[in-house]
């Protein structure tokens, strides 16, 4: 046995000794987790990222509410069935938002709600210079059908997509410009705090599995938005190192200070989308842009795991200024270092204890599972195992959390055998969680090398 370890380890397999008395305890060398790791990065819109386009897991587009709502009770999923499975076809999980009006934009209202009734105020919205004015649709939010219409649709939406893994996150969108919760400078059209409430509780009753994000973190004493410190939403931040860091009022660090949700991150996850002016320049070592805020500090003080950018996604791009977004953009959400492995093989059983610490600013906000699996000399997977734990709840800066997997050994011939790891993608295409270890993808694409064992 010591024989055929000796040749193993000169093979240059990490081999942990297997015994029956206490854990052999093996350190793991950090090294950078991959970019594209799931849930967490940059999202280009659907389809729009060139085949030299940044790394990435999700994509993200907007859907008028008239692309789905036919009439009372009567919806198409065509349309969003179609874009969920091309996202997927690719990997990737999807961000998506419903609206019901979009600056320069017609038709996001139902049909049907027009004749029922509702209102439509139309009026002209300034742009960022130098593009010009746009024409913009506001219905009616205090119309009792219209906000029947809301609620019944997220209860619809809810109970057929709730936990679909080809989502990521929805952001709840459907009231406001661009579904983004403001009607700025018009500030009088917008929704008022009951219809706000209402369709917070619609949300939180169809969506117990797919996070839902808001767009304003909001306290008791608010002047325009309902109080939802203390929801179980998270939140996301549509202009991102442009108007995060509280040095305003209303800038969205201060409005996570006054809504009393600063740990909100710990359970709940921060999205959002970098300012459209600061795309791709947000990386430069000097962008040249006055009311640009530092993207590092950003990050830190708002433990955000996703953000929506086109700038990285173009042609173009300097090498430094990709590298440096690499640099970036992986300290986003979590990343997981396997800091120490133990194997123990008692008669017919392999314990697999693990040491798992983030290296990120935020957790993983779904109970993913960790798979195992045992890989014989040829490369053929032998065997598999699943955790007692999920990658869900292990906060950055914490102590290392303990993980266990136990592998039926029964019946397995004599031999070598690797033992692998990897968070596992419920999406059947999705990349899995990979780890920040240097032997990550050292046998197997998607695959952590923890060890091997002699039978």
């Amino acid at each position: 046995m010591f024989k055929s370890l000796a040749i193993v380890l000169s093979a240059c397999l990490l081999c942990l000794a297997a015994t029956a008395a206490e854990p052999l305890w093996q350190t793991q060398v950090h090294a950078p987790a991959p970019v594209d790791n799931p849930l967490k990065g940059l999202v280009p819109y659907a389809g729009a990222a060139n085949p030299d386009g940044f790394p990435h897991s999700m994509e993200f587009s907007y859907f008028p509410l008239s692309a789905v709502l036919k009439a009372p009770g009567r919806y198409d999923w065509t349309v969003l069935e179609r874009f969920l499975d091309q996202v997927a076809g690719r990997g990737h999980q999807a961000v998506l938002r419903f609206h019901v009006e979009y600056p320069g934009k017609t038709g996001s209202l139902p049909p049907y709600l027009l004749d029922a009734g509702v209102g439509l105020t139309r009026w002209q919205r300034a742009s960022t210079p130098p593009r010009p004015p746009v024409d913009n649709e506001t219905p009616d939010y205090a119309n009792p059908v219209l906000r029947r219409a809301l609620t019944d649709f997220i209860a619809a939406f809810g109970a057929r997509y709730d936990g679909d893994p080809r989502i990521g996150f929805i952001t709840a969108g459907l009231l406001g410009l661009w579904g983004e919760w403001h009607n700025h400078p018009r500030t009088e059209l917008f929704a008022d705090k009951a219809l706000q409430a209402a369709v917070m509780d619609a949300y939180a009753q169809a969506f117990r599995k797919t996070a839902v994000l808001l767009r304003y973190p909001a306290g008791e004493a608010d002047p325009v938005y309902v109080a939802n410190a203390g929801s179980r939403f998270g939140f996301h931040d549509d202009s991102f190192a442009w108007n995060t860091l509280a040095t305003k009022p209303h800038y969205f660090v201060a409005k996570l200070q006054a809504a009393g949700a600063l740990d909100a991150w710990q359970t709940r996850p921060i999205g959002g989308e970098i300012r459209p002016e600061a795309w791709g320049k947000v990386f430069d070592a000097e962008p040249g842009l006055a009311a640009l805020q530092d993207f590092a500090q950003c990050v830190e003080a708002t433990h955000v795991s996703w953000l929506m950018d086109s700038g990285m996604f173009k042609a173009g791009n300097s090498l430094e200024r990709r590298e440096r977004a690499i640099a970036q953009v992986r300290r986003m959400g979590y990343e997981f270092h396997v800091t120490q492995v133990a194997l123990v093989q008692q008669a017919e059983q392999l314990t697999v204890k693990l040491q798992i610490e983030n290296r990120g600013v935020a957790p993983f906000y779904y109970p993913w599972s960790l798979k195992g699996v045992l890989l014989d000399s040829s490369g053929k997977l032998v065997r598999e195992a699943r955790g007692t734990g999920v990658l869900a709840g292990i906060l950055p800066q914490a102590a290392p959390a303990a993980r266990e997997q136990v592998f039926d050994l029964a019946g397995l011939p004599a031999g070598t055998y690797r033992v692998l790891l990897q968070g596992e993608n419920p999406l059947p295409k999705g990349q899995p969680v990979r780890f920040a270890n240097a032997r990550q993808d050292a046998d197997q694409t998607g695959w952590l090398t923890l060890g091997a064992i002699v039978r």
